[in-house]
């Protein structure tokens, strides 16, 4: 089992940009996928990026996918998402996921996910 824990949500302007972090503990971090998510108010939660458990392959939404830039340091138990160019629409509530899927692979659907943070909101005005 892992915990996950995300931090480095706040309130931005428009234009700006955020540094997410989703720190893990538990189970060996290297053995898990990691995913984020948002969801805004009254909207469904959807994929925003993945890295799969090597750091080598990352997937994104195509609408972040210009602006975005996911990482991981596996020494830190650590993923990064950076969001450069952030827009009012970008306003949600960011969880990062672990998914313990046995190969080097990313998931964009919420379901192939095992555990979940709590998430950090993110608020970006105009």
């Amino acid at each position: 089992q892992v915990q996950l824990v995300e931090s480095g949500g706040g309130l931005v302007q428009a234009g700006g940009s955020l540094r997410l972090s989703c720190a893990a503990s538990g189970r060996a971090f290297s053995n898990y996928a990691i995913g984020w998510f948002r969801q805004a108010p009254g909207k469904e939660r959807e994929f925003v990026t993945a890295i799969s458990r090597s750091g080598i392959n990352t997937y994104y939404a195509d609408s972040v996918k210009d602006r975005s830039t996911i990482s991981r340091d596996n020494t830190k138990n650590t993923v990064y998402l950076r969001m450069n160019g952030l827009e009012p629409e970008n306003t949600a509530v960011y969880y990062c996921a672990a998914d313990d899927y046995d190969g080097d692979y990313g998931s964009a659907f919420l379901d192939a996910y095992d555990y979940w943070g709590q998430g950090t909101q993110v608020t970006v005005c105009s």
